[in-house]
């Protein structure tokens, strides 16, 4: 049973300009790949290994067909085609009874080839096995049902390369890919994934070694423009060379290379001239498996036999020429002796398998299915461990091939699982590969870490960033950002017309925080809560009130207690000297009320002051509101004496029996009980209440005490204005009235004092921000006391207590020495 194998040993294809003068010219395969052929040679050992096992198709031999397609799509074609028809000259044959046309195909290894070959036998049902063709476009099974592959899909490679990019916190890389299938799709797939993680693309460049130097110098001046020093490169490793020479001609260093499995483990990349440039690099590539017996099985290459393929191996590796008549006088000759095993190169090396693995999984994949499709099972009635094919035929249909790759999961001997998903696919295992300097000088590949598809999304990438050794051998990870990171306390804002990643950190506004970094919005703080200066943390707001122990609150204090301290001072007074003619002339029932509701304005100022609490905001609104109506009855109180004093002195008057002592009490009790009338009614329907006032400064809350029912304060107000108004007019009357002492002038000043006192209150009161409203209140209060204190007492007390001679009836009486006011 025939295996087909297409591989390519030559890495380029030179087609003879044809002259239409004679027959077709042949063209010549050059650039041997010594790679593709420690592929190929895998490929033979395992077929091999095969038929010399027992348990996997018994009594069946395997054969192979092996076609070089030298790097060309066409001759790709041309080898399926010869594979599937059973024709065509062959590099490598063992000769079988069997019929030509082969049960599988095993290759190849780029992924535009093998999209030929799959699109050209897929129709036939023949199976399709790659070793190295990752494009995720053949995992369409409708333009691909026979395609299978040993190496996982570039899609989940690709997404493995935006997490890697993700993991070292690069937001801003450049991206090159080889302009074929296995580039083009490749890095499409990796955009997409990048995108989702946030990360944006400078460039995105592709090229192919047939390119002209041109446009590969165009390629090279767009990385050395730009700004990000991250490429991610999903090049073919036989592409890159091409780019990698021009950019070591301009000696373009310091970049960070994060590679496709391609090219990361690709020993030739990694030792040739431009090692310097690509030092540091990180990528994935396949895991590396051990094969027993394949180190020696490769070096037992004979180039006496009749395949001219080895001949060309082994002058390529020992750099010599078998003789021929075009070159019998060279002096280097091959000898036809020379040992491989003496010899250290890509093919012999076997130390870092991972191509040929996925080969040797490809191989024993169609033999399992071909085992399957057979019938081959242990007998019932013989030997223990006996197997036997009961489906033997000729030819087996491929279908049959196709539907067995489908179900078959097996074993290897280094233990690894092998199987297909639904697609064709097997499951994605990367290792992290990071190119370091060995003591020789040359480049090692050291593993650092592994991605695994199967694993939950959280445990699939794990890399040890400590034994990186970066670019440049930094041991830093390298930074590539459009812009830097946005601190807490400010927000992204994208630059115009660039991408997300290019932004400007604006501040957040007062009131907002971002507590995390490159936060693309400011958190508004909680309506108790303001930002702090950086910006990053929401704190209390600082709480406003007029307290005890600020300096505005210790001096409104101190006038009030002094002013109520002076109260009582001058009601001593007035009482030690209460039989005088001048305290006797001035109605001293009234003056004693007086002075007493004096006092307890005075004091009921202190009520503004401190944390305002339900009691004390009923307290200090109701309590200012009686006492200054007690206060302004009493003043009225006495005005009304006056006039109607000097109307009693008229002949017939008897006006005086009606304003007597028990009179004037009750008046200012009227005039009271209406006052508390309103309070009453104002505490019972919206009393006042402690308020947390955050409108009028963003940043603080001022405790007020809010008015409840804003009727209810302007009645109290409003009555407290008309009792005051109604007092100015009366003593304004009585000013001028005949009498050495008349009181009604200084009650008039007084009035006057206290109304203008109180019209400026109410703008003040309103414009004043947050503890100035109750400042502006308290002052209002002490002021308007004070001047009724001193308008109406300080005289009194001045002639009491300094000029006690005039303090007599003559004088209080006197009519020769009244003086205008």
């Amino acid at each position: 049973m025939l295996i087909g194998g297409i591989f390519s040993f030559h890495n380029k294809w030179e087609q003879p300009t044809q002259t239409f003068t004679s027959g077709p010219k042949k063209g010549e395969c050059i650039s041997l790949n010594l790679r593709e052929f420690q592929s190929a040679q895998t490929m033979v050992f395992t077929i091999e290994e095969i038929n010399n096992r027992s348990d996997i198709l018994p009594g069946i031999n395997l054969g192979y067909k092996i076609y070089d397609t030298c790097g060309s799509v066409e001759m790709t074609t041309r080898a399926a085609l010869s594979l599937v028809n059973g024709y065509g000259e062959n590099t490598i044959s063992v000769h079988c009874s069997k019929p030509d046309t082969v049960q599988a195909i095993i290759g190849q290894t780029s992924s535009s080839p093998t999209v030929a070959i799959s699109t050209t036998v897929g129709p036939l049902q023949i199976p399709v096995v790659s070793h190295f063709a990752s494009c995720a476009c053949l995992s369409d099974r409708k333009k691909h049902p026979s395609f299978f592959r040993t190496i996982p899909s570039d899609y989940f490679q690709s997404r493995a390369l935006a997490k890697l990019v993700k993991h070292f916190g690069w937001t801003w890389v450049g991206a090159l890919c080889s302009d074929n299938d296995y580039g083009n799709n490749g890095i499409s797939a990796f955009i997409s994934a990048a995108k989702e993680e946030g990360i944006c693309i400078e460039y995105s460049k592709a090229f192919f070694k047939t390119d002209s130097r041109d446009k590969i110098l165009n390629v090279v001046e767009i990385i050395k423009a730009s700004t990000s020093k991250v490429i991610v490169a999903f090049v073919a490793y036989s592409d890159f060379p091409f780019l990698l020479r021009e950019m070591a001609l301009q000696n373009m260093t310091g970049f960070q290379w994060i590679g496709s499995e391609s090219w990361i483990s690709d020993v030739n990349t990694a030792n040739a001239e431009w090692q310097h440039i690509l030092k540091g690099s990180v990528g994935f590539a396949i895991p590396k498996a051990n094969i027993n017996g394949l180190g020696s099985f490769l070096t037992k290459l004979n180039p006496a036999s009749n395949v001219s393929l080895y001949k060309e191996v082994f002058e390529t590796i020992f750099q010599c020429k078998f003789l021929t008549q075009e070159h019998f006088d060279m002096k280097q000759l091959c000898k036809g002796n020379e040992s491989l095993s003496q010899v250290q190169n890509i093919y012999t090396d076997v130390s870092d398998l991972r191509i040929a693995s996925n080969v040797y999984k490809a191989v024993y994949a169609v033999a399992y299915a071909l085992h399957n499709s057979y019938g081959c099972s242990e007998k019932e009635n013989g030997q223990e461990g006996a197997i036997a094919c009961t489906k033997l035929t000729d030819y087996q249909q491929p279908w049959k091939i196709v539907n067995e790759l489908k179900k078959i999961r097996f074993t290897t001997t280094t233990g690894e699982d092998v199987f297909f998903d639904e697609n064709g696919d097997p499951a994605a295992r990367y290792d992290v590969l990071n190119w370091q300097q060995g003591k020789d000088g040359k480049t090692v590949f050291v593993k650092v870490g592994f991605y695994d598809a199967s694993l939950q999304t959280h445990l699939q990438l794990s890399i040890n960033n400590k034994s990186i050794v970066w670019a440049h051998n930094k041991a830093e990870v390298p930074v590539s950002v459009c812009s830097p990171s946005c601190p807490p306390g400010t927000r992204k804002a994208v630059q115009k017309g660039k991408p997300i990643c290019c932004f400007d950190c604006i501040p957040c506004a007062e009131g907002e925080i971002s507590n995390i970094t490159d936060s693309i919005s400011c958190i508004k703080c909680p309506p108790e809560l303001w930002s702090n200066e950086k910006r990053d943390t929401c704190v209390l707001k600082v709480v406003e009130f007029l307290s005890f122990e600020e300096l505005m609150g210790m001096i409104l204090v101190s006038f009030s207690l002094l002013g109520a301290l002076f109260t009582i001072c001058v009601a001593v007074t007035f009482f030690k000297h209460k039989d005088t003619p001048i305290v006797r002339a001035n109605n001293s029932e009234l003056s004693f009320l007086l002075l007493f509701s004096l006092t307890l304005c005075f004091l009921c100022s202190l009520t503004f002051i401190g944390q305002p609490s339900e009691w004390s905001c009923m307290l200090r609104h109701t309590a200012f509101g009686i006492t200054f109506v007690l206060c302004i009855s009493c003043v009225l109180g006495k005005t009304v004496v006056v006039l109607m004093a000097f109307r009693a002195t008229l002949p017939g008057s008897n006006v005086m029996k009606w304003f007597g002592p028990p009179q004037q009490r009750l008046s200012v009790l009227a005039f009271t009980l209406v006052q508390v009338i309103i309070c009453v009614l104002w505490l019972t329907i919206s009393p006042p209440f402690p308020y947390k006032n955050m409108k009028y400064y963003k940043e603080k809350i001022i405790l007020e005490c809010h008015v409840g029912s804003v009727i209810g304060f302007w009645a109290v107000l409003g009555y407290i204005g008309l009792l005051a108004l109604l007092c100015f007019i009366l003593a304004f009357l009585a000013r001028k009235l005949p009498d050495n002492f008349n009181e009604a002038k200084f009650i008039t000043f007084s009035m006057l004092i206290f109304c203008a006192v109180w019209i400026t209150f109410i703008p003040a009161y309103v414009s004043s921000p947050g503890k100035f409203t109750v400042a502006v209140e308290i002052f209002a209060i002490l002021a308007s006391s004070f001047g009724l204190l001193f308008c109406i007492f300080v005289p009194k007390c001045y002639i009491i207590i300094l000029k006690p001679e005039k303090n007599t009836k003559k004088q209080m009486m006197g009519k020769a020495s009244v003086k205008e006011f």
